[in-house]
């Protein structure tokens, strides 16, 4: 079980490897969080948007195991941009969870969903006002650090001109074939550690022969090489399964990617499409 943790800009230690529950739904996610915490994950991923928070929030407090050994992370959804709705769902996220306080919550996307990739508003005084709820929260203990999630550099930069606080995270897609390079460069520079989401491509990535052929070269999955890729890359990994055989395989990463390989993964052929699920950012390694 892979179980080695980062360290945020507030000394708090995050587990490098967590369980993504996006598409679970509120009654399997019960399950499947009572499973990864039986095998050793100790780090949750849930979201307002996800509609699983009370089924996360009753997994995590059936477990047996004590609240302070697990990691349970949760999203302002994208739409709550001004204050009083932002601060509003956080209080409404800890009632749904039957939680005290969460380890972290972050602000989901700059833009409301509707608007990803179709708009070039970038919310900028939506998103500092949603930021001072999350600071907020976090002086009064509701919340133990803060982040956001796929902010682009200069969401980033206008948001650090205001936050008295300053972003712990960046949770944005990464995966072989789609990595933020320069984006992740960019903010690990400024102390913000980066969280990979989507790693498997949302199962592209299975359809690779280029990563499949990686993959049977280290004796792995290909899901063992993507999750072991972005962990490689520094990042923290939510690889999203119900199923406890693929979160078993999904932290079984006791081997390396070679210096030589990892520079061949980074250069894969970009990927173009993934299929419905066409509001992922596609960032091409560039920003």
């Amino acid at each position: 079980m892979y179980d080695k943790k980062l360290t945020l800009a507030n000394g708090i230690e995050i587990p490098q490897l967590a369980l993504g529950t996006w598409l679970i739904d509120d009654q399997t996610v019960v399950g499947a969080v009572k499973s990864a915490l039986e095998m050793g994950y100790r780090h949750i991923d849930t979201a307002q948007a996800y509609g699983n928070e009370r089924g996360v929030g009753e997994g995590v407090r059936a477990s047996g195991i004590a609240r302070s050994e697990i990691f349970v992370t949760s999203k302002v959804a994208a739409e709550h941009k001004d204050y009083r709705t932002a601060a509003d769902g956080i209080d409404e996220t800890l009632r749904k969870m039957g939680l005290d306080y969460l380890d972290m919550m972050i602000i989901h996307s700059p833009q409301p969903w509707k608007l990803v990739n179709q708009s070039d508003d970038r919310f900028v005084e939506g998103n500092r006002a949603a930021w001072r709820a999350l600071e907020d929260a976090y002086r009064a203990g509701k919340l133990r650090a803060i982040g956001v999630s796929n902010f682009l550099q200069g969401d980033i930069d206008s948001l650090w001109e205001t936050a008295e606080i300053k972003p712990m995270v960046n949770q944005v897609l990464c995966h072989i074939s789609n990595s933020p390079l320069d984006l992740i460069e960019y903010c690990t520079g400024k102390g913000i550690v980066m969280e990979a989401y989507s790693p498997v491509a949302h199962g592209e990535a299975l359809k690779n022969p280029a990563i499949a052929e990686m993959a049977e070269k280290y004796g792995v999955s290909v899901p063992q090489l993507c999750i072991r890729y972005d962990i490689q890359l520094g990042m923290i990994v939510l690889p999203k399964t119900a199923n406890p055989a693929h979160m078993k395989m999904n932290a079984a990463l006791d081997f390396a990617i070679s210096d030589a390989d990892m520079q061949i993964l980074k250069n894969i052929k970009h990927i173009e499409s993934y299929g419905d699920h066409s509001f992922f950012p596609v960032f091409g390694g560039k920003l």
